[in-house]
């Protein structure tokens, strides 16, 4: 081989090199645990599909996850945000502008939430939506020969100390409001949200933070009842083989969309744009239903991929239920302080 021949050989597989080293470089994805995003065969496919290596970290609640973006400037490139929070962190400028046209299945979001007010500000996008779904309840099959149709079946004496509801103030005052039939948007009576919590407090077997600790609950038939994400019910149901169903009530339930967005710092935006375009696909979403149960799509195609007859189709696109949701919208801190306040003293009581 000529000495020419050879110096292109090596400049050439140098490059090579350093095109694999670009391609693969890390992507920092901030999420809940269990939660699309970080399934090993979905990671799988992407790093397959793109050379990007996912590195994942999580949190367990929104406030844990405003606090790691802060401690760590420039750490993640990609994190699921609740949609009412989403205003937080671009006020804190945590978060920064999205260009859409580099996510192309974006364009199949339903207008609706791809243009909610709480996802962009001043023309521009700072969240892509992602998954919908509801903070209802979930019973144990094995406590209910008829499955309950109201919210008021937490108060029945006969579940007492077998009723589990999550330790977060906002989603706690938010049920308390729907169950004094209130809009959880606007409390216009904190008393009787807190005397409805306090007569609930008897009914409480303890608090659950995640997923695990909820399915643990009704695998050791702890508990009867109690709240409970949608998404979350049909993985318990679909991948554990729990007897677990979710009810919506009919006085209503609270309903949360999710989006992911890209945290100032980044240092691999087009990889987050390559994660964010893969997890709103509609390939990957009919996987994660079938494998593992999932939210609704926000994603217009990907919904309606699914069966007819699925859960999130006939259920959760009903008109019906449309009509008893209501979607959380931002607070502010000074409500989110005396939401706390009030839930901390409340638990007080829960031996």
């Amino acid at each position: 081989m000529k000495r020419s021949t050879r110096l292109l050989t090596v400049t050439a597989l140098l490059a090579s090199a350093l095109t694999v080293s670009a391609s693969a470089a890390e992507l920092h994805v901030l999420n809940w645990k269990g939660y699309g995003a970080d399934e090993p065969w979905a990671i799988e496919a992407f790093e397959k599909a793109t050379g990007h290596k996912v590195v994942n970290d999580f949190f367990n609640s929104e406030q844990e996850m405003l606090t790691k973006l802060r401690t760590n400037p420039g750490l993640y490139d990609v994190v699921m945000i609740n949609a009412a929070f989403t205003g937080q962190a671009i006020d804190e400028n945590l978060i920064q502008p999205i260009d859409t046209s580099k996510i192309p299945n974006a364009a199949d979001i339903s207008a609706e939430k791809a243009q909610s007010p709480m996802l962009n500000r001043d023309g521009k996008t700072f969240g892509v939506p992602w998954v919908w779904g509801l903070t209802a309840l979930a019973i144990n099959d094995k406590s209910f020969d008829t499955p309950p149709t109201s919210i008021s079946v937490m108060w029945d004496e006969a579940r007492k100390g077998r009723v589990i509801i999550r330790d977060d103030a906002v989603e706690a005052i938010q049920f308390g409001a729907i169950a004094s039939g209130q809009n959880i948007n606007d409390i216009k009576d904190m008393e009787a949200v807190k005397a409805k919590l306090t007569s609930l407090m008897p009914q409480i077997r303890t608090f659950w933070s995640s997923e695990n600790d909820w399915n643990q609950m009704v695998a050791s038939n702890q508990i009867d009842v109690g709240t409970y994400w949608s998404g979350s019910a049909d993985r318990a149901k679909t991948q554990f083989k729990l007897p677990v169903s979710l009810v919506i009530p009919e006085e209503g339930a609270v309903a949360w969309l999710d989006a992911f967005s890209v945290p100032v710092g980044s240092d691999n935006v087009e990889g987050a744009e390559a994660f964010i375009n893969y997890m709103i696909d509609p390939e990957f979403y009919v996987e994660w239903v079938t494998k593992v149960g999932a939210p609704v799509s926000a994603n217009d195609k990907a919904l309606a991929a699914l069966p007819e007859d699925s859960f999130n189709r006939a259920v959760m696109g009903s008109p019906e239920v449309a009509k008893r949701i209501q979607f959380q919208a931002p607070i502010t801190d000074e409500q989110r302080e005396s939401y706390l306040a009030v839930w901390q003293e409340l638990k007080v009581n829960v031996k």
